[in-house]
């Protein structure tokens, strides 16, 4: 009798296994790997994953009066098993998303204070609750708070940031991007924030070379007097600075990354001559553009790896 006991709870083991198994990796869409589909709330349609009706509802060919998102959390009646056959939809499921994946692979775990399942592991996350979102944990107590930092779109792609599917990276400035937009940037020399304009890194190399620039690039008599106010980008000095056609060094922090606000009537050249030449700020612009590709060449390896992905 023991031994048919144990047979048959092997028997059983074995068929929950077999269930765990049956088209395991083989269905789901680009985004995800589960053996089952959704019926959208919003419009009754089936679809595989909440992304796959997203890309087809607001396609071009969708009136734009008919375009939606679905919305995730209405889904209902959903759960792992099929109550048929048995069958699993998903090794990952998370019954509050209503969010089934086969790929265990990527450690999901969900998070309920952003209220969606984020990739990674729980344990390499923490919440920030000024961000309002889960951020590395390398990052904990070096990471600069913006309120609500994710809850916004991309200022490149303008992809809404807080549930893309993409790596997003934080930038010393606190503001979040995606990863593949930040090294779209780096490709064409922009090294600054397009948000609020901070440097991305230290970039006090540069500032050198800049500094060597204008030691040998004397200004003509007539500019050598002439004054101008400054706003620095990085740290918000206003300072008052002698003009340079290649750049203006802020008297507060040392960074070149500034802007010109207004000049200085008392100090204005004498001449008829125009106060900018074009020549001089097309060869300063070219001058820049050099100094940035030398920055770019000696930066090092690009990040790989964002700080923070959604999977739900």
């Amino acid at each position: 009798m023991g031994s048919s006991y144990e047979s048959e709870g092997t028997y059983f083991e074995e068929k929950e296994v077999s269930l765990m198994e049956i088209g395991s990796g083989n269905y789901g869409c680009s985004h995800y790997k589960r053996r089952c589909k959704i019926r959208a709330p919003c419009c009754g349609d089936i679809f595989n994953c909440r992304h796959c009706h997203n890309e087809a509802k607001n396609s071009l060919e969708t009136n734009p009066l008919d375009r939606h998102d679905i919305p995730r959390h209405e889904i209902e009646k959903a759960q792992q098993y099929c109550i048929n056959c048995g069958v699993c939809m998903g090794k990952y499921y998370c019954a509050k998303c209503k969010f089934f994946d086969d790929d265990i692979t990527k450690n999901q775990y969900h998070c309920d204070e952003c209220g969606i399942c984020r990739t990674g592991g729980k344990d390499n996350f923490f919440h920030c609750k000024t961000c309002g979102c889960c951020y590395s944990k390398e990052m904990k107590d070096k990471h600069r708070c913006v309120e609500r930092a994710m809850h916004h779109n991309c200022p490149i792609c303008f992809e809404f940031i807080f549930d893309t599917m993409k790596d997003i990276t934080v930038l010393r400035c606190g503001h979040t991007i995606h990863l593949e937009c930040l090294k779209e940037m780096e490709k064409h020399y922009r090294y600054t924030c397009p948000v609020c304009s901070k440097s991305l890194w230290d970039m006090s190399k540069l500032w050198s070379k800049i500094d060597q620039e204008i030691a040998s690039t004397p200004m003509p008599a007539m500019y050598q007097n002439k004054m101008v106010w400054i706003l620095c980008n990085d740290c918000g000095a206003n300072s008052h600075v002698q003009f340079h056609v290649i750049a203006h060094k802020c008297l507060s922090c040392k960074s070149y990354n500034t802007r010109q606000t207004r000049g200085d009537t008392a100090t204005t050249c004498s001449s008829g001559v125009a106060e900018i030449p074009w020549a001089g700020a097309l060869s300063s612009f070219g001058l820049k553009v050099k100094l940035l590709r030398e920055m770019g060449k000696g930066k090092g390896k690009p990040k790989e790896k964002g700080d923070v992905v959604s999977v739900d």
